[in-house]
């Protein structure tokens, strides 16, 4: 647990990795278990990497605004010929590992011979040796190429075109509703939970599979009936009927009206 000054407290959890590196992890959630905790903090990758992939291969964000504006050209963004420099010095090591670990193998396997161990073996065993000699100076060749180049450079300086962005009023907008949206649909797979045995596994389908199936709309003088047509199986039928009846004892007033909202599920003929 940290504090500070009393009023401010947090847990961290320390995965350790099996090759040794430890990752802490600070979090105002004090009812998980570690375990929990560190596979929800993991998991944020794979969300992030999909989203960088859908920006990528499937322009999302021009789904909702195809404007731009532009775009400040002094923003830095990360040098492509730093990234290739530190591709050329990772392959550079690699040979350089795999060069002293064949020679380390002779090493290790040789027979014993007449003369000492150490001169023995380099007399049998020399042309093992001669890779490493010219790899040593091309691995440092490469870090001074790469330590001269900058991580980061302006994006005028990789790009020909002009430096533009996505208009980001509709964007925000879409975001926000996008968001609003994903709450509430959340808060009603918590509703529906205790009357959905599966709904860990089948939660994030059964809510907008509801949503997206047909319905009778009907306006009474005080009330708005939401009607809707059974769902393909009998349980996701009772647990979503079951949610119906939570959300009418809310009395939740349709927008700009003085409706109450009414909803239910359509008897299966």
């Amino acid at each position: 647990m940290r504090w500070l000054k009393g009023t401010w407290r947090r847990r961290q959890v320390t995965r350790l990795a099996e090759d040794g590196p430890q990752t802490p992890i600070l979090t105002h959630r004090r009812d998980w278990p570690p375990a929990q905790v560190a596979c929800w903090r993991f998991a944020r990758w794979r969300q992030e990497n999909f989203f960088k992939y859908l920006c990528e291969a499937y322009a999302r964000d021009a789904v909702a605004e195809y404007a731009v504006v532009p775009e400040d050209p002094t923003r830095e963004v990360p040098n492509p010929a730093w990234a290739r420099a530190d591709a050329r010095l990772r392959r550079a090591y690699a040979h350089l590992d795999r060069l002293e670990a064949e020679y380390g193998l002779e090493a290790l396997t040789h027979p014993p011979l007449q003369r000492p161990p150490r001169r023995g073996f380099k007399i049998a065993h020399g042309q093992w040796g001669q890779p490493i000699d010219p790899a040593m100076p091309r691995v440092q060749q490469w870090e001074a190429h790469r330590a001269a180049i900058p991580r980061r450079v302006p994006v005028q300086a990789v790009s020909e075109e002009p430096v533009v962005k996505l208009a980001p009023e509709r964007k925000h907008l879409t975001h926000v509703i996008k968001r609003v949206a994903d709450q509430a649909a959340s808060d009603l797979r918590r509703t529906v939970a205790p009357h959905y045995r599966r709904v860990e596994e089948q939660g994030r389908t059964l809510i907008p599979s509801a949503l997206a199936n047909a319905a009778d709309l009907e306006v009474t003088a005080t009330e708005l009936r939401v009607t809707l047509a059974p769902l393909r199986s009998a349980h996701r039928t009772r647990a979503m009927a079951a949610l119906c009846d939570k959300l009418n004892r809310t009395e939740t007033v349709f927008p700009g009206s003085r409706l109450r909202l009414r909803y239910a599920i359509r008897e299966a003929f």
